[in-house]
């Protein structure tokens, strides 16, 4: 059976909108993007009320997500080892529909990642949970989670100072509570966060650390991440991107590209949707003079 002009025409415009939403939000995919995860050793049995007790935990996790962009919880039990603790922390940029989709995606894996493990943690591009039964709420941990640094510049004394200068600004404290911290200096730009759970002066702390760590740890990189197990800090020479990547000279082309692809298909959809608009009133006015269709 053969489409009508005007079923044609509802079909070409769907699939332009669709065409659009899928090339215009290549975000998705990026903040979902694993950095690092961890499980305790204890192991529950399945079945238990321990695990009863994590599956609400993560439950109430995915659902305070779509409000907010931090959260814990705690669900007690007889005992202090039966007792679960949790939280989430999105990423300071991400709207409330992305920090929910983020938590979900890391609750999914890190369900697959430590399988009837007590404890577990899961830090993705665009989000960070974690849940057990140990005291780690409201306690400062500097510990080093995971630290990345990029290929070496060399001793470029420009960029150094405008590297110096952004984690300075990210380390500065300036009496109020900046849990997200965003600078950039030239080409130069840097991030930085801690959990939630923490002070003001915790936060501060926990920043100050991560960033010290960071320019000794990576030194004349172009790039440098440093993850403390209740804070950040990043930085990447031409620009930090949001979505993880730091080859930032092929983001730059890839977006570039995407956005003429994007552009002539768009074009190209919209002169197929009005050609058959016009062939459409076309038809009709030779149907009218040939009085065709009597």
């Amino acid at each position: 059976m053969s489409l009508t002009s005007h079923q044609t025409l509802v079909f070409l415009w769907v699939f332009l909108l669709a065409t659009v939403s899928f090339l215009a939000t290549p975000s998705a995919s990026a903040i979902n993007s694993f950095v690092f995860g961890g499980c305790s050793q204890q192991k529950y049995l399945p079945g238990s009320p321990y695990e009863s007790k994590v599956n609400s935990l993560l439950t109430s996790l995915v659902n305070s997500a779509m409000f907010t962009t931090y959260n814990n919880f705690t669900i007690p039990g007889s005992s202090s080892q039966d007792t679960v603790s949790g939280l989430f922390q999105c990423r300071g940029d991400l709207s409330n529909n992305d920090c929910a989709q983020c938590v979900a995606r890391s609750v999914s894996q890190l369900g697959n990642l430590c399988l009837n493990s007590c404890g577990g943690a899961l830090q993705l591009e665009g989000c960070f949970i974690k849940y057990d039964n140990t005291t780690f709420l409201g306690v400062e941990d500097k510990t080093v989670v995971i630290k990345k640094c990029g290929q070496s510049i060399g001793f470029d004394s420009d960029v150094l100072t405008r590297r110096d200068a952004v984690l300075g600004y990210l380390g500065t404290g300036d009496g109020t509570y900046r849990p997200y911290r965003v600078s950039g200096s030239g080409n130069v730009q840097g991030v930085a966060q801690c959990v939630g759970d923490l002070s003001p002066s915790e936060c501060q702390d926990c920043l100050s650390e991560a960033i010290a760590q960071l320019k000794s740890g990576c030194g004349p990189s172009a790039w440098g991440d440093m993850f403390l197990a209740k804070c950040y800090a990043r930085y990447s020479q031409g620009g930090y991107q949001s979505n993880g990547g730091h080859d930032d000279h092929d983001d730059d082309d890839n977006d570039d590209e995407l956005e003429k692809t994007l552009a002539i298909l768009i074009g190209v959809i919209a002169g197929v949707a009005l050609l058959v608009v016009f062939l459409s009133y076309f038809r009709k006015y030779l149907c009218e003079e040939e009085k065709c269709g009597k």
